[in-house]
């Protein structure tokens, strides 16, 4: 399995072109076994629209549940390890919760985070692919 973070997930969906090459191989190449979305990425997405930070093609709604539906796309809840594990980050770690969040969802999932985050590349503790 590999987790997407959210402008990972929404620029797949959106076949943006700012998605790098390396994440389309990734991709690809789990569509047929298991690519995971955090639960709190949908919210993430949801307050992006609320702010107006992005405007999606669809209501939010339907799209969710496309983008949801997408080859490979499982939804990983919030568990309460993943909950602790997220204010329990070894290191320094940023403050922003969602990505508190997707990491310590990567880490126990023990697999590797898709992410375009200059915060999350440079964060030591959590595999990624750029």
């Amino acid at each position: 399995m590999i987790v997407l973070d959210t402008h990972v997930w929404v620029w797949w969906v959106h076949d943006d072109p700012r998605l790098s090459p390396s994440h389309k191989i990734a991709i690809a190449r789990f569509e047929d076994k298991e690519i995971g979305v955090s639960v709190i990425s949908c919210w993430e997405v949801a307050k992006l629209v609320e702010y107006g930070r992005i405007v999606l093609p669809f209501p939010l709604r339907e799209w969710m549940k496309d983008a949801l539906a997408y080859p490979g796309v499982t939804l990983l809840e919030l568990t309460p390890d993943i909950v602790v594990e997220s204010t329990q980050l070894p290191g320094t770690f940023h403050r922003g919760p969602a990505d508190q969040m997707i990491v310590a969802t990567a880490r126990i999932q023990e697999c590797p985070l898709l992410s375009s985050d200059e915060k999350i590349l440079h964060y030591p503790h959590v595999e990624t692919i750029e």
